[in-house]
């Protein structure tokens, strides 16, 4: 890998040579304009407005224009006196934890390469020291005419830095969530965790551009003289006003390409909040239950001593007809003698 700029990361008083190079590279494919009756190319030239002529590479330089359209020739002899102490210097300020770093703040990537054998020991104690903290570097460098900030962070065995906006430059969402008042249901909440759930993980070097190839089978086509390759329709789809059948739909979907049987989506348990209503119901039938049961106990109850009351007089009736009975046997007796 060729480097693009040379300098050191200042680290307190130690000083590590180090050398800048590219960490990404684009894979796109790009195109030429082209006419279309001849297929010729077409070319930017550049012009000179005043004198109506075509100028050459070592006839231009750089201008800041002014407020009122005034242009003021800026040179890379005033550049190279500006007092930047970052214009050949990556200088560590401060040392944080990775998270304080706001994603929305990332930009060009690139690897620091020792720059030398007399670099290879500040270069190692700067990485380890990186590793066993478990911080990132926070640093100032000036690169392509400005003044820039970085992190630096350890891949592997090497040293990264990662080019950062500076915070002025990262815009504010206001304005851009939704200004109507939603509600989400513990349903949906249920429905979307089982989806993310039946998506699960993916290792990212499974993931290619599929634009990209699709795009080179044309290009391979049409250089062959035959006809491109014609892509499957979509598949057309209704609008889906009902937004927990189409969570269900894309639970089962997600499950069919995985290999999965879909099945019938299983909903995760609710939350305690949607329990509360059917604790109150269940409570409400075994209350009329018990009711139920003593009302049924105090009938059997009372038909006992009904029962009770009905043998007690039966008894009480045949004994006193029993006495009469006797009681007039005796005075028949006395009569007779």
């Amino acid at each position: 890998m060729r480097s693009i700029w040379n300098g050191a990361i200042s680290f307190g008083l130690v000083s590590i040579p180090i050398k800048l190079v590219n960490a990404t590279e684009s894979h796109s494919i790009s195109f030429r304009q082209i006419h279309t009756e001849d297929g010729g190319r077409i070319r930017y030239r550049k012009v000179c407005e005043l004198e109506d002529r075509e100028v050459t590479q070592s006839e231009i330089g750089k201008g800041y224009e002014d407020a009122d359209g005034t242009i003021i020739p800026i040179t890379d002899e005033d550049l190279s006196h500006l007092p930047l102490p970052t214009a050949r210097t990556i200088e560590i300020v401060a040392f944080v934890p990775g998270d304080r770093i706001d994603p929305l703040q990332m930009d060009a990537a690139y690897y620091l390469q020792a720059g030398g054998a007399p670099a290879a020991k500040p270069y190692t104690l700067l990485r380890e020291a990186l590793k066993r903290s478990n911080k990132v570097a926070i640093a100032k460098y000036a690169l392509r005419g400005r003044e820039r900030l970085g992190m630096l962070r350890v891949v592997e065995d090497a040293i990264a830095l990662h080019g950062l906006l500076w915070p002025d430059e990262v815009r504010a969402p206001e304005g851009l969530a939704p200004d109507t008042k939603v509600t989400v249901s513990d349903k949906e909440l249920d429905l979307a965790d089982a989806l993310m759930d039946t998506l699960g993980e993916i290792d990212l070097d499974e993931l290619h551009d599929e634009y990209r190839e699709a795009l080179e089978e044309v290009v391979a086509a049409k250089a062959a003289g035959e006809a491109p390759p014609e892509s499957p329709e979509p598949a057309r789809s209704g609008k889906v006003l009902d937004l927990m059948a189409a969570l269900e739909k894309s639970v089962r979907e997600a499950k069919e390409s995985r290999g999965e049987e879909p099945g019938e989506v299983t909903r995760l348990p609710q939350r305690k909040s949607a329990r509360a209503a059917p604790k109150q119901t269940g409570g409400k039938k075994s209350t009329a239950a018990t009711k139920k049961t003593a009302a049924a106990k105090k009938t059997t109850a009372k038909s006992a001593q009904s029962s009770q009351g009905t043998k007690k007089t039966a008894a009480a009736k045949k004994a006193t007809t029993a006495k009469k009975t006797a009681a007039k046997k005796t005075t028949t007796r006395k009569r007779t003698a």
